[in-house]
């Protein structure tokens, strides 16, 4: 079997939203990610989409050509773990922007585990020991209404869509308002939802340990799946354990880290009950089942930021996975648009793709419209 690595491609995609998109302390106005394809000898292209970084997309696809494609070509594509230890230093440079150099591992990462499933002619969620076929949807929404603070009309109107997407669950934003009206608007967004729709709350670490428990002491009877990243970053570890015991809500966070043994520490320390790690993020798949074993091992469940194309193989190979997130077509057209076969939710669940690798056909007219570099 001729699996060593051929050729290495990065492709830059941009494609602008319909409205600013905002959130505790963001906005975002397009939708970007890399496209990585590797060949191997034998013809086999691994291929697959990574990251939403927009200020830095350029230097993640320089990192690819310039930096990591020297270092790989002519490895086995198995030796999964070597290649990405030669990519891996490239992190070490601390003058540099670390947050570059993961990116571009997860993406090379990502493509690597795409070509193993694909050589061997299975899907991912089979190769790393998952059993499960489909995953419980959660939909990233509630964002704001320009100018206005409690925006009932849209947030009716986005719940009521959100359920006829059919999906499971919405993680409704909070953290860019005061407690007292983001508490106002989650119970907006309870009572469209009824009783039998998941709900969780995502802070982006808009608050401080103050007004974070605030908010949760007064949401604390709308049935709240978890509260993520209710704390600023710079004391987030302990102030997320002070508000999950003292709140009661089960407290979610991890996509802001950049290393395993951050998420474990969170674990360790009582911060968390959900670790949302990010593959897209952090250096890839390789790195993401670590974690999983880790919470696997200790009793947490397991989450991914977005990345839907990455994160169903992921959680659905994880013990403790949880809800496969996504947005709104509006708010991430090129999961609805780059992947040709996407499969549809269906009682509030995503089938696991069951094609070799990750298990989807990327749209090539889609990328050759939208590609930067062309």
């Amino acid at each position: 079997m001729k699996s060593r690595i051929k050729h290495v491609e990065a492709i830059p995609v941009k494609m602008p939203l319909n409205k600013v998109y905002k959130g505790s302390n963001y906005f975002m106005s397009h939708r970007v990610t890399v496209v990585t394809r590797i060949e191997t000898e034998d013809g086999i292209a691994g291929e697959i989409y990574n990251g939403d970084e927009l200020d830095h997309l350029d230097a993640i696809v320089k990192m690819i050509r310039e930096d990591i494609a020297p270092r790989i070509v002519g490895e086995n594509v198995f030796d999964s773990n070597l290649i990405w230890q030669k990519i891996y230093p490239l992190t070490y440079n601390i003058l540099a922007d670390r947050k570059i150099a993961l990116n571009a591992l997860s993406c090379v990462d990502s493509a690597v585990h795409d070509a193993i499933g694909k050589t061997l002619q299975a899907p991912l969620v089979k190769l790393w020991g998952g059993d499960k076929t489909s995953l419980p949807v959660m939909l990233i929404g509630g964002y704001y209404t320009e100018g206005v603070d409690c925006d009932e009309k849209a947030i009716r109107q986005d719940i009521e869509n959100y359920k006829e997407m059919g999906v499971a669950a919405c993680k409704f934003k909070v953290g860019g308002r005061s407690p007292e009206v983001d508490i106002k608007r989650v119970e907006i967004a309870r009572k469209a939802a009824g009783d039998d729709f998941i709900l969780a709350v995502d802070a982006n670490q808009g608050w401080s340990r103050k007004d974070a428990l605030k908010f949760a002491l007064g949401i604390r009877d709308y049935n709240i799946r978890w509260f993520e990243e209710p704390c600023r970053w710079s004391y987030d570890k302990d102030a997320m354990r002070d508000i999950r015991m003292m709140s009661g809500i089960p407290v979610a966070a991890g996509q802001s880290e950049v290393s395993p043994a951050k998420c474990i520490e969170f674990m360790m320390n009582g911060s968390i009950d959900v670790c949302n790690y990010d593959a897209s993020w952090s250096g890839g798949p390789t790195v993401w089942r670590q974690v999983a074993g880790a919470a696997a091992a200790l009793g947490f469940e397991m989450a991914h930021h977005e990345e839907p194309q990455i994160s169903a193989h992921l959680l659905g190979s994880a013990p403790t996975g949880t809800f496969l997130e996504v947005f709104h077509p509006d708010r991430d057209p090129m999961f609805y648009s780059l992947i040709a076969d996407r499969n549809p939710f269906r009682g509030g669940y995503y089938e696991i793709p069951s094609d070799p690798g990750f298990g989807v056909k990327l749209d090539w007219n889609v990328i050759n419209k939208h590609r930067l570099d062309k």
